[in-house]
């Protein structure tokens, strides 16, 4: 046999180990299937929305489908593993299967259409395209179209983020083809483009120290005060009465004479006290030179 036909030929068995898988499983809710081969055997893994049905009491449901598939299928010792779908309404197989179940109950095509791709939404998807197909109201057959959200249809993005799900719904007038069609949630699109903000660095901002701005000081100029000379007020009487009773003075130094009389008041103890002094010396002078030479 060339190579060819044995890559066909495994493909074919995988095909038929699908359906066959499906068909036992469907009460449970058949979600997918995943076959690996190991150096221990076969290793086949279920995806399942109730895993109790499958497992059966004591694993006994479980061991039948091994022996099944070893028999009928020429696989090395199998070894079926289940999984629970972790959100229904997120895999396409489930939703194909709940869909044709209802078409079959007698629901009506729009009505289940509808219903189906609302649960699906609210589920978190980024899209969904269901394609009901066959005799649904006549005798004529006839194709409609349940989409909502972002889909993809060919390319990479079709491939890895696209999840489908095909079933039959067998009425009266004829089978009837449900395919659904789900894109996953986490999926990123080529064309989805993140700006990401740059967050501005906040630099504490430090106190700032105020330079003090020095100031010239020019010092000030002591103002040179002329020491007014001491006046005394007995002698400035005396003077005052000889000159009234010589001659008759002006009325402008009378009023210098005051002048005089005022800023001597204002001198210091220490000024007022030499001036004292120097006033008893002069008295004195004047008494020695009043009295009468002895001759």
């Amino acid at each position: 046999m060339t190579s060819e036909r044995k890559f066909v030929m495994e493909n074919i068995r995988r095909y038929l180990l699908k359906e066959y898988l499906m068909k036992e499983t469907k009460r449970a809710g058949f979600g997918g299937l995943d076959i690996q081969r190991t150096p221990m055997g076969t290793r086949v893994t279920l995806t399942i929305e109730r895993p109790g049905l499958v497992i059966g009491r004591k694993g006994g449901s479980i061991k039948f489908l091994e022996g099944s598939v070893e028999r009928d299928f020429n696989f090395d010792n199998p070894k079926i593993e289940v999984q629970e779908v972790s959100n229904p309404s997120l895999n396409a197989q489930i939703m194909a299967e709940k869909l044709a179940s209802a078409l079959e109950r007698g629901w009506h095509f729009r009505r289940a259409g509808h219903s189906t791709v609302r649960r699906i939404m609210d589920a978190g998807a980024k899209g969904c395209q269901i394609v009901i197909s066959g005799k649904l109201t006549g005798q004529r057959h006839r194709v409609e179209k349940f989409k909502e959200g972002h889909i993809k249809f060919c390319g990479e993005p079709a491939i890895q983020w696209m999840h489908e799900g095909f079933a039959v719904a067998k009425r009266k007038l004829g089978v009837i083809g449900v395919k659904v069609q789900i894109m996953d949630p986490d999926a990123k699109l080529p064309d989805d483009v993140e700006i990401v903000v740059m967050e501005e660095v906040v630099e504490e901002e430090k106190p700032e120290v105020k330079k003090e701005e020095k100031v010239k000081t020019e010092p000030k100029k002591e103002e040179k005060t002329e020491k007014k000379p001491h006046i005394d007020k007995k002698k400035l009487e005396k003077k005052l009465k000889k000159e009234k009773t010589k001659h008759k003075l002006s009325e402008e130094e009378l009023v210098e004479l005051e002048v005089s009389e005022e800023t001597q008041e204002d001198l210091p103890e220490e000024e007022k006290e030499e001036a004292k002094k120097e006033s008893e010396k002069e008295e004195k002078e004047e008494v020695k030179s009043n009295e009468p030479v002895k001759k």
